[in-house]
């Protein structure tokens, strides 16, 4: 299975270089399913994964000047502290045990990983419907909505901290909706302030205490990042915008898959 389970993080950079975001989400299914990591554990590797993916994945749209500074510091501040305070404080306290439904017991690492299933499906429909407002290519003047901004923020920053996902599925359409950015500026400021979310919540999940294998998340990251320069070779001759519902499609079918497995096949 792990031979597996490094070829599915080969496939996530791909999916990540051709379409610019996404495939992420896919990596604590692959930790959890492919490599049996405790699902609490899977959410925080995920984090350092997608955090180290990101940072090197923004600095072509960095040097491109793709970055809105000015966001992703009125965005990044609230989610870095919305996603250290879930990492730290509040994934902590979710007891082990939540409750029974019958005979049915609702434990730590089902609720997360039914939490996380539900983000899958929010992120498919936004794969699969793009709304025409987000095919713009050229950057209008930005105007900065702040308190809805800071809003999402807060509310990334925790679903980051609590599923491990970077979330670009969210801030993506909010900078382009909020800020009128381009879609190439949105992707660069989003992949920024992922990799601080990320980063972050890893750093405060350190204190619980578990033991880090660096050498099995380098090794994965590394792999990942190969898959990204491999889809990002593809993205000239492939197109993202075509490939982006058909991976949305298998997102949808991944998220309801892990429902049913947790639910009803427990």
């Amino acid at each position: 299975m792990e031979t597996i389970g490094y070829l599915g993080a080969l496939l996530m950079g791909m999916s990540l270089g051709l379409i610019g975001g996404g495939g992420s989400i896919l990596t604590v299914p692959i930790l959890v399913y492919l490599f049996a990591i405790d699902s609490v554990v899977a959410t925080s590797y995920s984090l350092f994964i997608v955090g180290l993916t990101s940072l090197i994945g923004s600095f072509s749209h960095i040097s491109r000047g793709n970055i809105h500074w000015r966001a992703v510091v009125l965005f990044g501040i609230p989610s870095l502290l919305s996603v250290y305070t879930t990492r730290h404080l509040i994934v902590p306290l979710i007891p082990e045990t939540l409750g029974t439904i019958g005979h049915f017991i609702v434990t730590k690492s089902i609720f997360l990983l039914i939490f996380f299933a539900i983000v899958m499906l929010l992120a498919s429909y936004s794969m699969i419907h793009k709304p025409r407002l987000l095919q713009k290519e050229e950057q209008e003047e930005a105007s900065l909505r702040y308190p809805v901004i800071i809003l999402e923020g807060i509310l990334v920053g925790g679903i980051t901290g609590l599923v491990g996902a970077g979330g670009g599925f969210l801030i993506v359409p909010a900078l382009v909706l909020l800020t009128h950015l381009s879609m190439k500026q949105a992707i660069g400021t989003s992949l920024v302030i992922i990799a601080l979310n990320a980063l972050v919540g890893f750093i405060g999940s350190l204190h619980w205490g578990d033991v880090i294998d660096w050498k099995f998340l380098l090794v994965f990251s590394a792999i990942s990042l190969v898959g990204i320069l491999i889809g990002s070779r593809l993205s000239f001759k492939i197109s993202g915008t075509q490939l982006k519902p058909a991976f949305g499609w298998f997102v949808l079918v991944m998220g309801l898959y892990i429902i049913v497995k947790e639910l009803f096949l427990k």
